[in-house]
């Protein structure tokens, strides 16, 4: 009777999520919206997102109010770097980083390039991904997700062909596809491609797999810079942009 029970139990649930899931994709196509690959984007992302951001804020708190005390310290305030940056739908939202660089100004008050207010402390809080940890605030919130295309500017929203506009059909992540297969070494066109080969086919082992292999390209401290810059080049827009 017990077995009994939980089978019905089980078959009940796995009805429920299906069900989940038929609603969703069929909200989509009535409104022309991206369509879930599966179960695990349709019903389960969003609450894991929750549960492992929540427990990392906590387990890592020490080292955040750490890190504070150090960039106030060196860097002066503010503590943390703020911007808009486009979301889910491109909804724009304020991202939070540990701030890395200096604000030295030029004899005309003009802001210096990055590389030269880049500090030998932001630096190390870069290549370790440290910078990124207040983000784990935006994953809580409902703007990020832990795994997704990461944020970009507001600007470039305007400069995307169709196809790299779909980078913005699911919330931004912490980490993503295109920052495992190269971070900042990756071209602009290789990288928003790497972003919309996500958004069409987002799975749970694919997301494990992205977490995982970041951990380790931040432990190997790879692609931080690009050839010829100390973050990224600007985007200014696609060839056959209406493609």
């Amino acid at each position: 009777m017990k077995l009994f029970s939980m089978l019905f139990a089980g078959v009940g649930v796995g009805i429920g999520i299906s069900e989940a899931c038929k609603r969703r994709k069929q909200r989509a196509e009535r409104e022309v919206l991206h369509t879930p690959y599966g179960p695990y984007e349709a019903v389960f992302k969003r609450p894991l997102d929750i549960l492992f951001s929540s427990i990392a804020f906590v387990i890592l708190s020490p080292v955040m109010v750490l890190i504070a005390g150090l960039v106030r310290m060196k860097l002066g305030r503010p503590i943390l770097f703020t911007q808009k940056r486009p979301g889910l739908k491109g909804k724009v939202f304020t991202i939070y980083k540990f701030r890395t660089m200096a604000e030295e100004r030029d004899a005309e008050g003009g802001i210096l390039p990055d590389r030269e207010r880049m500090t030998e402390f932001g630096e190390m809080l870069r290549s370790t991904s440290l910078d990124e940890l207040p983000e784990l605030i935006n994953i809580i919130k409902g703007d990020m997700s832990l795994v997704g295309p990461r944020p970009l500017l507001v600007e470039y929203l305007e400069r995307y062909n169709k196809r790299q506009s779909l980078r913005h059909e699911v919330r931004p992540g912490l980490t993503g596809y295109a920052q495992v297969c190269g971070r900042n070494k990756l071209s602009w066109d290789e990288r928003l491609e790497d972003d919309v080969r996500y958004v069409e086919r987002i799975t749970f082992l694919g997301d494990l797999r992205i977490l995982l292999q970041t951990i380790r390209i931040v432990i190997k401290k790879e692609g931080i810079s690009s050839a010829s810059s100390v973050t990224m080049e600007p985007f200014t827009g696609t060839l056959g942009k209406g493609k």
